[in-house]
């Protein structure tokens, strides 16, 4: 009798976890698939297509797992089996399900030596439900970070080319010049309305140049009530929408800068002010001085200015970025700043 009851208990015990178990698996399924979702195109035959684009991103990876997996795909440059650091971070979230509090660094090593030993990508991931949707997030991000590139350097007091491979994006902030900064996305702000902080504030000096931080165009520039003088750079592949704000007074921008521009990855665009919460230009109603950096991923167009944006936490990236910044000097005739080594970026239209 005893026997049986301890039976049935187990048995039901067992159901219960193979319950959990189960609708655990499903309520994370139909979460990671409601990052994506469907709409309708009517085409020009009148023909009715599904559309579908990744509505968001939680940009989680701990500034230790971008700077390693960076290096790794540096280092490999030239063996049989080069790395991309991109797929190796799709791995880490695919496996942790994006929690990166779970990264264990034995398992980027031995997913790296998988694929120095030959293995196939596609063949380790292929039973990694999220892996596609990791890959395609931060190929959006990162995919335009890293590669092949010309860079001026000083020999003997003389700036000759060299080729490189590795950082091809600068920090936001000029060398030489001071900032702190800390994780503050997701903060609240009241000015106008209840609203998310969806970027990172870097606090710094009056003046101090910001650097475009990736080669596009400027699609933005001008004032807005909350960002004050801002400009909005889109990458040539349409994916990042970068958005610096809260620019200096009576001397926002580099005088060379204007709508429809193409600017290299680390020209001078600006300078670091406290102008914004207003709707009058030109005034300054931010308390400290700093530089308000965004970045917006656009998988469609319809999320660029619609209710459906997707803005990232780039705290980890600017600490990324800290050690590759532009150095930059100062015309006395025109009063903006230089950049002092130039950059060629073959993503650049010619």
């Amino acid at each position: 009798m005893f026997f049986t009851i301890r039976l049935k208990k187990a048995i039901l015990l067992s159901i219960a976890v193979i319950f959990l178990v189960c609708t655990t698996s499903i309520f994370s399924y139909l979460a990671l698939s409601d990052r994506y979702y469907k709409t309708v195109k009517v085409n020009s035959d009148s023909a009715v297509q599904e559309k579908k684009y990744i509505k968001w991103v939680d940009l989680t990876v701990p500034y230790g797992v971008m700077e390693k997996t960076l290096n790794l795909d540096i280092k490999s440059q030239g063996t049989e089996h080069p790395l991309d650091w991109v797929e190796l971070m799709a791995y880490l979230a695919a496996k942790y399900g994006g929690n990166f509090k779970n990264y264990k660094s034995k398992d980027l090593d031995s997913f790296v030596a998988r694929l120095s030993s030959g293995e196939k990508l596609e063949d380790i991931t292929k039973d990694m439900k999220y892996f596609s949707y990791y890959l395609e997030a931060y190929t959006a991000i990162f995919g335009e970070f890293v590669g092949h590139f010309k860079v001026q350097v000083d020999e003997g007091g003389k700036k000759v080319w060299q080729d490189r491979y590795g950082l091809k994006v600068f920090s936001p902030i000029a060398a030489g010049y001071g900032y702190f900064h800390c994780d503050d996305f997701g903060n609240g702000r009241t000015f106008g309305y209840r609203r998310k902080h969806l970027g990172n504030d870097l606090m710094g000096s009056i003046g101090t140049p910001i650097i475009a931080v990736e080669s596009g165009t400027v699609e933005a520039l001008g004032w807005n009530i909350y960002g004050g003088w801002r400009i909005g750079i889109r990458s040539f592949d349409k994916k990042r929408y970068y958005y610096y704000a809260h620019l200096r007074k009576g001397h926002p921008y580099h005088k060379e800068l204007s709508e429809g521009q193409i600017v290299k990855a680390g020209d001078v665009i600006g300078y670091l002010g406290m102008t914004g919460y207003s709707r009058r230009e030109d005034v300054n109603n931010i308390q400290t001085p700093h530089l308000h950096f965004g970045l917006q991923l656009i998988f469609d167009e319809v999320q660029k200015d619609g209710i459906n944006q997707i803005w990232v936490d780039v705290y980890n990236i600017v600490k990324l970025l800290k050690k590759h910044r532009s150095g930059v000097f100062r015309n006395q005739e025109t009063k903006d700043f230089y950049r002092v080594f130039d950059i060629h970026d073959p993503s650049v239209p010619d």
